[in-house]
């Protein structure tokens, strides 16, 4: 048995500490949030919050429910994660089985890298400069009676989505190569020495075996969007409600609500209902914690996942 300096064993408790210190204090930030949100958020929530849509009203029994928001921010990150998926799992792909080392290898990986770190209101602005111009009119609508102005207003769902996507799409394109990276070689060996194609290999061995790796992917992505505001305020704009042709629900107005601009939860809640008022505190806190729940039902589903497919590799 080999016995440790003493100076070694004070390290090491140190060590040990300071790990179940920064622990305990991340878990009780957590619960602190999550009891605050439960304790002034829970009273709000009824099938009428959840299933009615909100109301410009200082009144609390007037201020109406989120069901716009909440409608919002499913399509927001339905329209986010369908875009950013492909371009995603095709980036993972090249990177993993295609990329020679060399410049170009590099290249993308710096830019993978830059735009994870480029804050979201960046990508916003960028989006407004890109979605205005009088070419890109069919995403949105465009600007009608300003004299001399010929530009598209540039906020939208379709918008708002597109721009969602190239936000997740560093964060995705990382987790699913690293769940294509941790695909056994052996299986792709196996694969090529009975005459497949190397891109038969890949999408019938490799996106197989990594396939509970790269649904983690997609979920944490769904999770940013869902908690983003900058994006959504920037690009999709301010109304709580609906905008375009009414009645927004029927089949012959999707194309026209997708146009146009609307909410998602985090917009609501920054407005707390009604718009620009600032005094709907529990109203606000009862989306906020609609809000933690979805992104704990994510990450939750991630979690899962991410264990199923351990036991499956096992």
């Amino acid at each position: 048995m080999t016995i440790k300096p003493k100076h070694h064993r004070v390290s090491d408790l140190a060590g040990t500490a300071y790990s179940y210190l920064a622990m305990g204090l991340l878990v009780c930030v957590l619960a602190f949030i999550l009891l605050v949100a439960l304790r002034y958020g829970w009273g709000v929530l009824s099938p009428r919050f959840l299933f009615s849509e909100p109301n410009p009203s200082a009144l609390d029994a007037a201020s109406g429910g989120i069901l716009t928001p909440l409608i919002g921010t499913v399509i927001l990150t339905a329209i986010g994660t369908l875009i950013a998926f492909h371009f995603a799992l095709s980036t993972a792909i090249y990177l993993c089985f295609y990329a020679k080392r060399g410049l170009f290898r590099t290249l993308v990986k710096s830019a993978v890298d830059i735009l994870s770190g480029v804050p979201t209101v960046v990508i916003a602005l960028f989006a407004l400069v890109i979605f205005t111009l009088p070419q890109m009119g069919f995403l949105s609508t465009m600007i009608e009676g300003v004299e001399g102005t010929n530009r598209a207003y540039g906020r939208s769902f379709l918008v708002a989505g597109i721009t969602m996507a190239i936000m997740i799409l560093p964060f995705v394109i990382k987790s699913m190569e690293e769940a294509l990276k941790a695909v056994p070689s052996s299986y792709l060996d196996a694969s090529l020495a009975l005459g497949a194609t190397r891109w038969r290999t890949i999408c019938k061995v490799a996106l197989n075996a990594a396939r509970d790796g790269l649904a983690t992917g997609v979920i944490l992505g769904i999770g940013r969007i869902i908690g983003d505001t900058a994006i959504v305020w920037l690009t999709l704009g301010g109304s709580i409600r609906m905008t375009g042709n009414q009645p927004w629900f029927a089949p012959e107005n999707w194309l026209s609500t997708l146009q146009n601009s609307g909410s998602t939860l985090t917009t609501y809640i920054y407005y707390t209902s009604p718009v620009g008022e600032g005094n709907q505190f529990d109203v606000a806190f009862g989306a906020s914690l609609v809000l933690i729940i979805m992104i704990v039902l994510m990450n939750a589903a991630a979690a899962l996942i991410g264990r199923a497919g351990a036991k499956n590799r096992a």
